[in-house]
This record gives structure tokens, C-alpha cells and sequence, in this order.
């Protein structure tokens, strides 16, 4: 009986914790995405950016929208600088992966020098056939 009853509070532990993790690993996952995508456009290489990047691929940038071609080139232009990640936050619905992130970067854009302080910057990813796809982004980060 008192062997039935701990095997019954520890599945009950174990089931309850299940939610937990999940969510910490969303979490996990979502900024080692952002951090991955972002370590791929300082090092230049565009083609793991395309090998992630959506069709339906949209951004917004102080500057304008970018669809995923206009994108891919401004990756193929950047000059990226140090760059700090910091306070990343994840939600997740289904498959859609949203993550908030501040982002301190040397950065150039479209030949505009954008400032290194922090800024706030919101990515989401889709998983797509298994695969996790950047299909927005968002870097309101105003151009000096």
C-alpha cells in the first residue's frame, strides 16, 4: 500500500513536471536559434541563412519591409561588428516559435551606420517540415 502510494506521487510529480520543461525548452530553443541566425550573418555566411529563411519570409526594419530576397541581400551586405544577445524571452504556439531579444551590434544597413546600444528586436520562426524556418523579423532600431 505505502509503495503504491509514493509510485502514485512520484508519476503525479513527474506528469506535473512536464509542462515545466517543455517551456524551458522553447525557451532554450528560441535563442539558440536567434543566436545561431545571428552568428551566421556576422560570419556572412548567407547560405545557412537561406538554407532557414521562410518563402513567406516578411521583416520590418526602420527603413521599410523586406521580403526573403530583399532580406538575403541585406544579409549578404551587412557589416556586423561585436555583437551581445541578451534577455530572451519565448512564447510558442503550435509551431510558430516568437522570440524577443536585445541585441547590442555594430551594424550596417544599406551603407546607414545603425547605433551599438542595445535594442529590442522580435524574430519568429515556423516549424516547416520538421524544420525550424525564420519566417519575421522585426528591427525598429533607428538609423543614425
Amino acid at each position: 500500500m505505502r509503495s503504491a502510494r509514493i509510485l502514485l506521487a512520484f508519476t503525479f510529480l513527474l506528469l506535473s513536471a512536464f509542462p515545466l520543461n517543455a517551456a524551458e525548452s522553447d525557451s532554450s530553443l528560441g535563442e539558440q536559434l536567434v543566436r545561431k541566425l545571428f552568428a551566421d550573418m556576422k560570419a556572412g555566411d548567407v547560405a545557412a541563412v537561406e538554407a532557414v529563411i521562410s518563402q513567406a519570409f516578411q521583416s520590418i526594419h526602420q527603413d521599410g519591409t523586406r521580403d526573403r530576397d530583399q532580406e538575403i541581400e541585406l544579409v549578404r551586405n551587412l557589416n556586423m561588428g561585436e555583437l551581445t544577445l541578451d534577455d530572451f524571452k519565448t512564447s510558442r504556439s503550435g509551431d510558430l516559435l516568437v522570440v524577443t531579444y536585445s541585441v547590442s551590434v555594430n551594424e550596417t544597413i544599406d551603407g546607414n551606420r545603425l547605433s551599438s546600444s542595445p535594442a529590442y528586436r522580435l524574430t519568429v520562426f515556423q516549424k516547416e517540415g520538421g524544420e525550424w524556418r525564420w519566417i519575421a523579423h522585426a528591427n525598429l532600431k533607428p538609423l543614425l
